[in-house]
């Protein structure tokens, strides 16, 4: 079974041979990913300096700051929108242009054997709230409800250009990131992520079935409260850094088997206690519960071990508890 048949299977519910793994270092990595050519933010051409700060502007029009040799993104210090009047006039980004997708499709060729996901340049939330600034943006959601779906409307518009662009490139799948919780609960409340997004997202994924893509969402923080929303929609794969938030046997009585899970050993509350046989319970625990459906899980690793203090061994561990745990047959 190739790295691509068993991905498919986890993510459908079809019965691979072991569950779906996506690990760096030269371990099991079931995928291959790639991503629309653009303009990314600490390497913007035209960055230049003003005192200790990087300062460089995307390509939505958003002009961001960043402290030198400290953070990686940094902040948008100027966005693109400072008064809804601008709205007629502003200038969104061409992903309809082919040349955009040149080197994915020979990144996707080169590896026939991988599952292929293709990155989006975000969704209309994650997208919106930096041509705003996050703290005006939930204002607007409030008091200029009539912009703000305008606005998504047309964000909506260069969203599906990605996604026919990532589809002719020859992908499986499309990926996004949207962070949507605190903690403890969504950034708005479920009746307004109703009233206001999920329109959009519904418009976005029967794009993507109409283009035979399955839609894989990352979101940081507790969304529990609108998973029932997402699988309505059509989302397949949910990429949780922090499944305990939600409770691990929350996602599988409640959403097991309707929507996969790709996550690793959760980044708060586990990885970093150093804990060998925390570690490896968890991982067992996340295979038996979210995997337990004839797939639906998928292991991954999480990209920056340094800046949430895990060392490299921890990881390692539940790496191995999940290459040991994850066999199906």
């Amino acid at each position: 079974m190739t790295s691509r048949e068993i991905i498919l299977r986890a993510i459908n519910f079809q019965g691979p041979e072991r569950i779906g793994m996506t690990f760096s270092g030269g371990r099991l990595d079931d995928m291959v990913y790639g991503s629309p050519a653009r303009r990314t933010y600490a390497a913007a051409e035209g960055a230049r300096v003003e005192g200790n700060m990087e300062v460089y502007e995307d390509e939505w029009g958003n002009t961001w700051h960043r402290l030198i040799g400290m953070s990686k993104g940094g902040e948008v210090r100027d966005p693109v929108l400072r008064d809804w009047s601008q709205l007629n006039g502003l200038k969104l980004p061409d992903y309809a242009d082919p040349s955009r997708y040149e080197d994915m499709a020979k990144t996707f060729a080169e590896h026939p054997d991988k599952y292929r996901l293709a990155g989006l340049p975000g969704f209309p939330f994650a997208i919106m709230r930096y041509m705003r600034k996050m703290e005006v943006f939930l204002e607007d959601v409030i008091m200029y409800r009539d912009e703000v779906l305008e606005l998504q409307r047309r964000v909506v518009e260069v969203i599906k250009q990605a996604m026919r662009g990532g589809a002719q490139a020859g992908a499986d799948g499309v990926f996004y990131c949207e962070d949507w919780g605190t903690q403890e609960r969504l950034l708005v409340s479920p009746r307004m992520w109703r009233e206001l997004f999920k329109p959009g997202y519904q418009a976005l994924l029967d794009e993507a079935k109409r283009l035979g893509l399955a839609v894989w969402m990352h979101s940081c923080g507790c969304i529990t409260d609108i998973i029932e929303d997402l699988i309505e929609v059509g989302i397949k794969v949910l990429q949780f850094d922090q499944p305990e938030l939600h409770g691990v046997d929350t996602l599988k009585n409640r959403f097991g088997g309707r929507v996969a899970f790709w996550t690793p050993v959760d980044i708060q509350k586990t990885m970093q206690t150093g804990d060998k046989a925390r570690i490896r319970a968890a991982a067992k625990d996340l295979c038996e519960k979210l995997g337990g459906f004839n797939g639906g899980f998928i292991a991954k690793n999480y990209g920056d071990l340094h800046g949430i203090g895990v060392d490299p061994e921890w990881d390692q561990w539940a790496y191995e508890a999940f290459v040991e745990f994850g066999k199906y047959r």
